[in-house]
């Protein structure tokens, strides 16, 4: 008995996709890898003596930042501030996720009102905080002096970080409460009305079914706000500039200085190829738990 083959004939490939997505991965490609390209050409030149005609100067840029106490200092700051930002982020993000899961009613009305400070740009929501908190006229400091202390928020290096750090949690906590409020919504209701069967209390239930189905959520809101976190120095440059003496002068405001004011480019673009790996790692680092998550 001879075995007939069946021939099957693939189907070729539809190109059409391809070339549609072509000129967006073109312009995608030109606007990425070229500049990326040319900070890592730029951290090898010195552009202090000629803007227009840099000098190969090795590996003198890399050299001057890692032996700089300055570039150590403001990494240190870096960690403060966005190591206590996304710790009190990630707390309050998830108590009013859980909060707004849990009204009844009007909870698209709450979850507005608690997300407005989003739409705020950052110069305007550090403008806002500048008044706020200035030592003549700001209502802040008007409140602190009816309580009997005279403080200068922004003008003393021991309240300029936590400060900082407080602009940053009212204006990116909304992030994460929408992220993990997203995840508690799509949470089933059949472990819910078996534990409440069971009689477990509000607590047990949000402990054991509805911050374990959300834990990915949650990793995926601190990747985000972690990578975000590392280049943001809106707020920072509107309110104190980096002061009082350098408090709050963070790797993202130390490379905007080193490139805008003291116009040294090659120095500029080794710190900002050190933040890209910085938030490379990170982002590796999160996306590792994210699938451990997974499986």
């Amino acid at each position: 008995m001879q075995a007939t083959g069946v021939r099957i004939k693939r189907a070729k490939p539809n190109r059409t996709e391809f070339w549609m997505l072509l000129p967006s991965m073109i312009v995608l490609a030109t606007i990425s890898i070229f500049p990326f390209l040319f900070m890592i050409y730029a951290s090898f030149m010195d552009y202090t003596l000629d803007m227009d005609k840099p000098k190969f100067a090795g590996l003198d840029n890399w050299i001057r930042i890692f032996t700089t106490d300055t570039f150590w200092e403001s990494w240190g700051r870096t960690a403060i501030y966005a190591g206590g930002g996304l710790i009190i982020q990630l707390v309050l993000g998830v108590v009013m996720a859980l909060l707004l899961y849990h009204i009844p009613k009007h909870r698209n009305f709450f979850a507005t009102l608690w997300m407005l400070p989003l739409f705020v740009a950052p110069i305007v929501a550090g403008l806002l905080w500048r008044f706020l908190l200035d030592s003549t006229y700001g209502l802040y400091n008007w409140f602190l002096q009816l309580l009997g202390m005279n403080v200068q928020i922004l003008g003393e290096a021991a309240y300029a970080m936590p400060a900082v750090i407080m602009m940053d949690v009212w204006e990116w906590t909304p992030l994460i409460t929408i992220i993990v409020l997203a995840g508690l919504q799509a949470v089933p209701t059949e472990p819910l009305e078996a534990a409440e069967v069971d009689g477990a209390s509000s607590w047990q239930k949000v402990r054991f079914i509805l911050l374990p189905m959300v834990r990915r959520m949650i990793v995926v809101a601190l990747l985000i706000r972690s990578m975000d976190i590392l280049r943001y120095v809106d707020t920072i440059t509107i309110t104190t500039e980096g002061g009082p003496a350098d408090a709050t002068k963070i790797a993202g405001y130390y490379l905007m200085q080193v490139a805008f004011r003291f116009q040294d480019i090659g120095t500029a673009a080794a710190l900002g190829l050190t933040m890209l790996f910085v938030t490379i790692w990170l982002g590796k680092f999160f996306l590792k738990v994210l699938r451990s998550e997974e499986a």
